[in-house]
């Protein structure tokens, strides 16, 4: 259940302005900082979720460490607070578009799939060696702004989830904005595509589930396609355990081979056998886009002579 919000209305300093929709856990309003005068984005989380003490606390903990995160590329957490029992965030007002909505239009150059998977490859890496996963990345949480991109929803889906081993424990049920024309079956759908294997069996999550959900939307950047799709949720989830999407380069022949072996290995089933950090992945987009692979089987077969 929500709380909708009228415009004037006050949480705390916060005066509300207007909504801005329904993001992944809870609604999203354009508001005013009465006291430093400045507009922010109050993020108010579904009823329910502050009557435990126990779950107050821990949101409280992990808001603190959240909001300790900045980072060009990640959205600011300014503050926490709770009226009458309703729990809010409040956050740095972004103004642009989702990468969803982007990514509706259509696929992206090459140069700007770098580029972004760069900059959140760099975000994810900052996130996770302050302890912090992000647990819901997928295009609708990845910002595009005209001062760049800025990743939303940092370490909520944990903030806001039900306790771990439910199979919801790891993602919003509620859809975003760009997943809200979905019947309520597509919403649940949407925020299946970019779960990690170990995330469906209600496992613990960690950095490389993060990875695997970022191999995820950088191959929906570089191909406009979902990585993993079904008509039913049972279809999507076995399509995620089981198969592994149709490589890049089938489905955009100008892109360079080796964005095939980064995402293959973003992809794969066991995180053992995934990038094990952020920065490796990283590391191996730039290499790309400096050139590495420009002259793909030329650049391999170079590759063994420098070792030497």
């Amino acid at each position: 259940e929500t709380v909708t919000l009228a415009a004037g209305s006050r949480l705390g300093p916060y005066e509300i302005l207007s909504a801005v929709g329904a993001g992944g856990m809870g609604e999203v309003y354009k508001a005013k900082d009465t006291r430093l005068e400045r507009t922010v984005a109050v993020k108010v989380l579904p009823a329910g979720l502050s009557e435990n003490p126990e779950f107050r606390q821990r949101f409280e903990r992990e808001a603190k460490t959240i909001s300790q995160l900045t980072h060009p590329h990640i959205c600011t957490l300014h503050d926490v607070g709770n009226q009458d029992g309703v729990e809010y965030l409040v956050m740095e007002f972004l103004e642009g578009e989702t990468l969803a909505e982007r990514l509706a239009k259509r696929p992206l150059p090459i140069e700007q799939v770098l580029r972004y998977g760069i900059e959140i490859s760099d975000a994810l890496d900052k996130a996770h060696r302050q302890g912090i996963v992000h647990r819901d990345l997928k295009p609708g949480n990845v910002m595009l702004t005209k001062s760049g991109l800025k990743l939303v929803d940092f370490g909520l889906a944990r903030l806001a989830g039900p306790p771990l081993g439910s199979i919801v424990s790891s993602h919003s049920v509620v859809p975003t904005q760009a997943e809200a024309g979905l019947t309520a079956r597509g919403a649940i759908l949407g925020t299946f595509q970019y779960m990690a294997p170990e995330q469906l069996e209600g496992k613990n999550a960690d950095a490389r589930t993060d990875v695997f959900a970022f191999g995820c939307v950088l191959y929906e950047m570089a191909t406009g396609k979902k990585a993993f799709s079904g008509a039913t949720q049972a279809s999507l989830i076995s399509a995620i355990l089981r198969d592994d999407p149709q490589p890049i380069s089938q489905v955009q022949p100008m892109s360079p081979p080796a964005l095939d072996h980064v995402v293959k290995k973003s992809l794969a089933k066991d995180p053992e056998d995934r990038w094990q950090n952020a920065a490796d992945l990283g590391g191996e987009l730039k290499w790309i886009a400096e050139g590495g692979s420009q002259t793909g089987a030329a650049a391999v077969a170079v590759t063994p002579r420098r070792a030497r």
